[in-house]
């Protein structure tokens, strides 16, 4: 029989057995489009580990904040330009919308269209995932979290509960299009279930 591949490192990798699919199969994403909200004091993670993950999954993903060509800047500094503005996009355009946190959630639901959009894509069953202090955003979206389970950073913790919802402290909740998180730690969970209920498999 012959032997499994074996990397210059030591470790044996086999290929999947018969009727296994691989990860690129299984979450192939090429037909989505995905839009990150962004502003000024962004969690810097929050924006680019799901914007990494989601590109690599075969997504188009598109930054979208107050002004289309602006540069908009983390909490420590690293910058993102917004491709989009809330002015220039539709729900019927995205499969899903990503609300990161830091203390940009604070600036984006100043915008109402902003929270429409998000509003939109909820009510349209789309994916609508958040993560920490993005709940903000959620929370002024048109009482979209009322009766749903949802998680967050534990400072706004009362913000989520007076919205509506049903606060549970874990990794990620998924209420049916609803994906959310606590902080940093979670987004690999956080973006992994992204990943499943717009590849169908957790809706």
């Amino acid at each position: 029989m012959p032997a499994s591949p074996q990397s210059n490192t030591g470790l044996e990798f086999s290929a999947p057995a018969p009727g296994q699919r691989g990860y690129h199969r299984n979450m192939e994403l090429a037909d989505k489009k995905i839009a990150i909200l962004v502003d000024n004091l962004y969690q810097e993670m929050e924006v680019w580990y799901p914007l990494f993950r989601f590109q690599e999954a075969g997504a188009t993903v598109i930054t979208v904040g107050a002004k289309a060509g602006e540069t908009y800047t983390s909490k420590l500094g690293y910058p993102v330009k917004c491709q989009l503005s809330y002015d220039d996009v539709k729900a019927s355009q995205f499969d899903g919308v990503v609300i990161p946190g830091g203390y940009a959630p604070d600036h984006i639901r100043r915008h109402p269209k902003a929270n429409q959009f998000v509003h939109e894509m909820d009510a349209a069953g789309k994916l609508v995932a958040s993560i920490c202090h993005g709940l903000w955003v959620l929370c002024s979206a048109g009482g979209m979290l009322k009766g749903r389970k949802a998680t967050s950073f534990f400072a706004v913790k009362d913000d989520v509960i007076n919205a509506g919802a049903h606060w549970v402290d874990a990794e990620v909740v998924v209420d049916r299009n609803l994906v959310t998180s606590r902080k940093p730690e979670d987004l690999p969970a956080f973006s992994k279930a992204c990943l499943e209920v717009l590849a169908g498999v957790l809706v």
